[in-house]
């Protein structure tokens, strides 16, 4: 009935995208909002999808990756809604993709330059995104034996966008405010995590990451060896960007989306592994019975 809101959470000082967004998308008209929003969460599951076919992260191909990811766009009322955090999912499944590339590539110091250079240029543009250095830096070793100058190939290119901000400020003599383009960690409960209705949420994210990683589980052992080094960026990541919401309090429930990607992954194991199509279908039926209480609270708000 609505288009979704612009969530920038203002004041907050999280990055280019909210200025980007306060100053362009907010004042866009409310069919052109309706239409960006369902274009960026199909677009998203869709190159999840791909990705994960490519790198045959399934026993055969299917679409369920998209289709979880929809789902689970929807389980929190927060996340019905452009914002920053929903823009940036494109770059964790961009890094994702360079990470998962690794194994066995023939020229990884340029690929790990460019994973580290888009790392860098999301905590610029969103700055809860900081904790994906940690992602590539853990992947890396997850991946690949060590050697150094690949790390330092890395963290160089994590640095670079930071190196010509500091430099433009510095020629322009606003050295200061390269204050306002660092992460500030808060650590606590998220913004907005005290309503009662997203217990159904929260709830069934949990239940639906717990029957993915039992399903991923009974799988994985016939799975080769790259696709277990994928799998295990894909851990990687799931572990890694879990806390955002408690590291980045101020961020809100908002920046959880970010750890929508691996649960996205994980959590299609349950609606696709299982040979008797039952419980995929009650999973499915529940998902649905959460999202329309979702509405009924936006509706009624």
């Amino acid at each position: 009935m609505e288009a979704p809101v612009v969530d920038t959470n203002s004041g907050s000082n999280d990055g280019l995208l909210s200025l980007i967004l306060d100053r362009y998308i907010l004042s866009l008209p409310a069919a052109v909002r309706f239409l960006l929003y369902h274009a960026l969460i199909l677009v998203q599951a869709i190159r999840l999808n791909m990705a994960m076919n490519e790198l045959k992260m399934y026993p055969s191909n299917t679409f369920v990756p998209a289709m979880t990811y929809v789902l689970l766009t929807a389980m929190l009322p927060q996340w019905c809604a452009i914002s920053p955090a929903l823009v940036t999912n494109s770059l964790v499944i961009w890094i994702f993709v360079k990470l998962s590339r690794l194994y066995n590539h023939p020229s990884p110091k340029t690929l790990l330059f460019n994973t580290g250079l888009i790392a860098g240029l999301s905590v610029i543009c969103y700055h809860p995104m900081a904790i994906l250095i940690g992602v590539v830096l853990f992947a890396l070793a997850v991946v690949r034996p060590f050697r150094l100058a690949e790390w330092l190939v890395l963290l160089i290119g994590v640095v670079l966008p930071y190196y010509f901000v500091v430099s433009i400020l510095y020629l322009t003599n606003r050295l200061p405010a390269i204050a306002s383009m660092l992460p500030n960690f808060y650590i606590g409960l998220p913004a907005g995590s005290n309503d009662k209705t997203l217990l159904w949420g929260l709830g069934y994210l949990g239940l639906a990451l717990v029957l993915g990683l039992f399903f991923w589980q009974v799988s994985i052992g016939r799975m080769v060896i790259q696709i277990r080094k994928n799998w295990g960026v894909m851990m990687v990541l799931l572990v890694t960007l879990l806390p955002v919401p408690f590291i980045f309090q101020l961020g809100g429930l908002e920046s959880g989306l970010l750890v929508l990607v691996p649960i996205s992954a994980f959590a299609a194991n349950a609606f696709g592994n299982p040979r008797n199509l039952g419980l995929p279908n009650l999973f499915f039926i529940l998902a649905l019975v959460v999202i329309a209480m979702n509405n009924w609270q936006l509706l009624k708000n």
